[in-house]
């Protein structure tokens, strides 16, 4: 009888940790990346000159409203954005956000005056509504779990160049040509971000698209587009207007009566959009939107102002001013990839970073603020702003992936939407009270205006912090 020799079952070997360089996963993060590297730079370059295209189309007393422009459009875009990924995949909305960018850059580039340039800046929040929601849901539908905090982090370090690059250049050209050219290089550049993440679109638009593609809007969804709608309409009535209160006479009437209309629109429809809760701070996904506003309130009304408050109080050019969003950019990138350690990961819990980003936030608005009164140099007012940029990069991919982490998968373009246009409304809000302080100072804005202002920002983020346990 032969001898047979029994069979060895095969084991499967240890699977290999994911990593973004396979090949799977690669086209996602480099075409990604470079579309937030793009709008990075538009945002950077925009805020560097808009002082000055304030100044050159004699609209000072409307730089509130055309800086929180594009955060009112973005509230009703993004809950549409949120939907739309939903049941008909990311693809379209990411496709519709592109050439939303490219219209919007075209009529900044082209405006006879302050009015229209604000329109354009309107049509600049709908393009950052629609790509920033639909590259989330590309996100989480792409790369797996272990790899979405490396993919947020790589988001906010493709802000290091344009952070670096982005003012200079902007300052340059407004020094040298014209605030105009500016926008031109948003337009020249989107065809490569486009041909980078072709081959990602093109795989999920083959593909099943996901849970809840192709599907039919809930009730539920209707209503929170008509509230979206309706709170958008608050906002612009609300920065309008705050514009329109330093003005005299019936005009200041007017502004008057749009500050009340806008009240009483903006809070019953945030309230229909946000999740039940969101306002109480309820623990889990209503605390971390919540945060996600208060953050936006905080660092984001600030930051806006950094540059103005340079110029204004300073005399600093676009280009020196500017320097203030590269500490940004570069702070931010900082901070994200610290949140993106695997230590820190590991043994720092979501809850405990978030205070910690928070309380960065609250120590370092207050540099800028001594700096408006003379109280402190510009470069130490700039060191403490970037402590504050540090803070929003642990804040910010924190709040991205707890969210991710905690919404079904059906519903995480409509819990992200959620979570973006409470930041829009938060820091439109914040906007629209600063804008009204300018308008009634402008032309001549004093110090006291921006510490006033920044010295809120930090109790906003003493806020964030008292409330970031809620978010466990």
């Amino acid at each position: 009888m032969p001898l047979v020799t029994p069979e060895i079952p095969a084991t499967d070997s240890p699977a290999r940790p994911a990593s973004l360089l396979d090949r799977a996963h690669l086209p996602f993060a480099v075409g990604a990346v470079a579309l937030v590297t793009l709008g990075a730079f538009e945002n950077r370059a925009t805020m560097t000159v808009l002082p000055t295209v304030a100044r050159d189309l004699d609209g000072l007393w409307l730089f509130g409203a055309a800086s929180a422009a594009p955060l009112v459009s973005f509230v009703v875009t993004t809950v549409v954005a949120g939907a739309w990924a939903d049941h008909r995949g990311p693809v379209r909305p990411l496709r519709a956000g592109m050439l939303a960018f490219t219209i919007s850059q075209v009529a900044m580039a082209l405006s006879p005056g302050m009015a229209v340039f604000t329109l354009g800046r309107f049509g600049s929040g709908i393009a950052e509504a629609l790509m920033d929601v639909s590259l989330t849901v590309l996100l989480a539908r792409t790369m797996p779990e272990e790899l979405r905090a490396k993919v947020f982090a790589a988001f906010a370090a493709a802000w290091v160049l344009p952070s670096l690059v982005g003012p200079p250049i902007a300052g340059l050209l407004t020094e040298m040509l014209s605030w105009r050219s500016v926008f031109g290089i948003g337009v020249a550049l989107l065809p490569i971000a486009w041909l980078l993440l072709r081959p990602a679109m093109r795989a999920e638009g083959s593909s099943a698209g996901g849970a809840g593609a192709q599907t039919a809007w809930t009730p539920r969804e209707h209503r929170a587009v008509r509230a979206a709608a309706l709170a958008a309409a608050g906002l612009a009535a609300l920065t309008a207007g705050g514009s329109l209160l330093g003005r005299s006479g019936p005009v200041e009437a007017l502004g008057g009566a749009l500050v009340l209309v806008g009240t009483a629109c903006t809070v019953p429809a945030v309230r229909t959009v946000l999740p039940a809760g969101t306002l109480r701070f309820a623990p889990g996904i209503p605390a971390l939107v919540a945060l996600r506003g208060l953050v936006a309130a905080a660092f984001g009304t600030a930051g806006s102002l950094l540059p103005l408050m340079l110029t204004t109080i300073h005399g600093l050019g676009p280009a020196a001013a500017g320097a203030s969003l590269t500490v940004t950019g570069l702070s931010w990138a900082a901070g994200s990839q610290l949140h993106g350690l695997a230590v820190v990961q590991r043994r720092v819990p979501a809850v405990r970073r978030l205070a910690v980003g928070f309380a960065l936030i609250a120590v370092g608005v207050l540099g800028p603020a001594l700096t408006s009164l003379d109280a402190l140099p510009i470069v130490a007012g700039l060191v403490l702003w970037g402590v504050a940029g540090l803070g929003m990069g642990i804040v910010s991919p924190t709040l991205s992936t707890q969210l991710l982490l905690f919404a079904p998968v059906s519903d995480q373009g409509r819990i992200t939407a959620a979570s973006s246009l409470t930041a829009s409304v938060a820091q439109a809000i914040g906007l629209a009270a600063a804008g009204a302080l300018i308008a009634w100072q402008a032309p001549d804005l004093p110090g006291w205006l921006f510490a006033a202002t920044m010295s809120a920002c930090a109790l906003v983020g003493v806020v964030g912090l008292a409330a970031a346990r809620r978010a466990g």
